[in-house]
């Protein structure tokens, strides 16, 4: 396909898509079905009754992707007329195209621009949900470094800090440090919340969060008082989790988020040098 041809319906595909008032991009069918070459809306419509069954298959929610929708269309002398009509998210367009008439040209090169395009969402979708991470392991060093200094500032020493937390681990986790590190393979010399999922990071932050509330509002002047409160605002955080049926010893261990947070930034360096990254 030359260059200018696909330039051309770059821009046409582009210039369709619209976006909800929750910024959500979709394409309505009855734009879609002239892009892609279609004169009939009957042939169209089972091109997308196909789409929507390898949406199904693909174990997508059908009414996430393909949303019904009414259209009002002009009629001679001025008359109009409602149509059905579908509101069609970026997968649901590329299920379309792949389900198409592949002898129309507009249908090869729209297979290949959804597919491009998707893979783009997964990798804007994939680095939001690192970064998400990144920042909620560096949330908890904050959190435990302030929990630390409340310990001083309450008992006028902190060197039992390790052990508090290790105990709130126990009471997260159900199971010891040392038992979930040897669990996810985690160096020795590596904390364990390096290689925690965000939602555990976040847990742990949480019940961090309580302590060091309560610690003050009750004034606890004790390291043992300030362990048997982390102890138990860890609990309550593992049982709301295993209320939502989340069991934290359960889960799969994460990432190396130093591997995570070295890549994040590696990439922001690339786009400073080369611009033109950001259109790859």
């Amino acid at each position: 396909m030359k260059t200018e041809i696909v330039q051309t319906l770059t821009d046409t595909f582009e210039g369709h898509a619209q976006r909800t008032e929750q910024g959500v991009e979709y394409w309505l069918a009855r734009d879609l079905q002239h892009l892609l070459g279609y004169t009939e809306w009957r042939n169209f419509g089972a091109v997308i009754s196909k789409a929507k069954t390898a949406c199904e298959l693909s174990g997508h929610s059908v009414a996430d992707h393909f949303v019904d929708v009414n259209k009002t269309i002009a009629m001679p002398k001025g008359a109009e007329k409602e149509v059905d009509d579908l509101m069609l998210t970026r997968y649901a367009c590329y299920l379309i195209a792949q389900n198409g008439d592949p002898r129309k040209q507009a249908i090869a090169f729209a297979q290949t621009y959804f597919a491009v395009q998707t893979r783009k969402a997964e990798l804007i979708e994939q680095r939001l949900l690192e970064a998400e991470r990144v920042m909620a392991r560096k949330k908890l060093s904050e959190t435990e470094k302030e929990l630390s200094a409340v310990i001083y500032e309450r008992t006028g020493g902190n060197q039992d800090f390790a052990l508090i937390r290790s105990k709130g681990d126990g009471a997260l986790f159900g199971r010891s440090t040392q038992a979930m590190k040897s669990q996810w393979k985690v160096p020795d010399s590596r904390p364990l919340a390096d290689f925690a999922p965000t939602i555990i990071l976040k847990a742990k932050d949480f019940a961090a969060e309580i302590t060091i509330f309560n610690a003050r509002q009750h004034q606890m002047g004790s390291e043992s008082a300030i362990a048997r409160e982390h102890v138990t605002n860890n609990q309550a955080v593992r049982d709301t989790l295993l209320q939502r049926g989340i069991r934290p010893e359960s889960l799969p261990p994460a990432e190396d988020v130093k591997k995570v947070e070295r890549r994040l930034a590696a990439a922001d360096k690339l786009v400073l040098k080369k611009p033109d990254a950001l259109e790859s």
